[in-house]
C-alpha cells in the first residue's frame, strides 16, 4: 500500500476545473486559502501573467463554500505574507486569521497550513503549532515525508509538475509508502496538454491498487 495526499494553492479559478477532476477519481486533496483575497477578488476571464505564469484570478468569496465542497481546506495566511519577512506577531496574526474564517465558513477543523512561498522559520513553526496548527507544508522536497523534523516544517515529495513525479512515486514505495505532491492549478493555465497530462497522473494513480489517498493531516499522524 501507499498513501497519496495532494493540496493546491491559492484558491484560483482554475481550481473550478481541477475540483471536477478530482471528483471524477475520488481523488482527496487540501486546498490553502487566502481569506482577505478572495474577498475582493474579481473574475478575470482572459487572465494575466505573473512572473511568467499565467494567473486566472481568485475564485470569489461567494464561491469557495460550493467549488471545494467535499475537500479540505487550509490557511495560506490571510493575505499570502511571508514568515521573516514580516514581523512575527503579524504573521500569527494572519496565519491563524485565516484558520479561524475558513472554521468558521466550513463548519469544520482547519489545521493545515502552506507556508507562503514557502518560508518559514523556527519561532513561526512554534508559534503555528501552540496555536493549533498540526502541519505546514514548505515547497521543499524529500524522499521520506514522514521523517519530519517538525510538523509545521513538512517537505514534499515533489510538485505536481516535476519532471521526476514518477519516479518519486516508485520511490516513495520503497521509503516510508506515502506520496505527497502540490501545486497551483493555475500552472496548467489553459493548455489542453497540461490538463490532459495532469488528468492521466490522476488516474494512473487511482488505478493502482496499492494506491489509498488520504487526507493531508493524516501525514503528521
Amino acid at each position: 500500500m501507499i498513501k497519496v495526499a495532494q493540496c493546491w494553492d491559492d484558491g484560483v479559478l482554475n481550481d473550478i476545473k481541477l475540483t471536477e477532476l478530482l471528483r471524477k477519481y475520488n481523488a482527496k486533496a487540501t486546498f490553502n486559502l487566502n481569506p482577505a483575497l478572495h474577498r475582493y477578488a474579481e473574475r478575470n476571464p482572459e487572465g494575466y501573467k505573473f512572473r511568467g505564469i499565467y494567473y486566472a484570478g481568485k475564485l470569489a468569496w461567494n464561491e469557495v463554500t460550493d467549488v471545494y465542497e467535499g475537500f479540505d481546506v487550509a490557511s495560506h495566511t490571510m493575505c499570502h505574507c511571508n514568515a521573516g519577512i514580516v514581523d512575527d506577531k503579524v504573521f500569527f496574526t494572519d496565519a491563524v486569521g485565516a484558520k479561524n474564517i475558513l472554521e468558521d465558513l466550513f463548519q469544520k477543523p482547519c489545521t493545515g497550513f502552506a507556508w507562503p512561498c514557502g518560508r518559514y522559520t523556527e519561532k513561526t513553526a512554534d508559534m503555528l503549532l501552540e496555536a493549533g496548527f498540526t502541519y505546514g507544508r514548505t515547497v521543499e522536497n524529500t524522499d521520506r515525508v514522514s521523517a519530519f523534523s517538525h510538523p509545521m516544517i513538512l517537505h514534499s515529495s515533489c510538485h505536481f509538475q516535476d519532471d521526476n513525479f514518477w519516479q518519486a512515486f516508485e520511490k516513495a514505495k520503497t521509503t516510508d509508502g506515502i506520496f505527497y505532491f502540490w501545486g497551483h492549478s493555475y500552472e496548467m493555465m489553459d493548455d489542453p496538454e497540461l490538463w490532459a497530462d495532469f488528468e492521466n497522473k490522476l488516474r494512473r494513480l487511482s488505478e493502482d491498487p496499492e494506491v489509498v489517498w488520504i487526507p493531508t493531516t493524516d501525514l503528521v499522524k
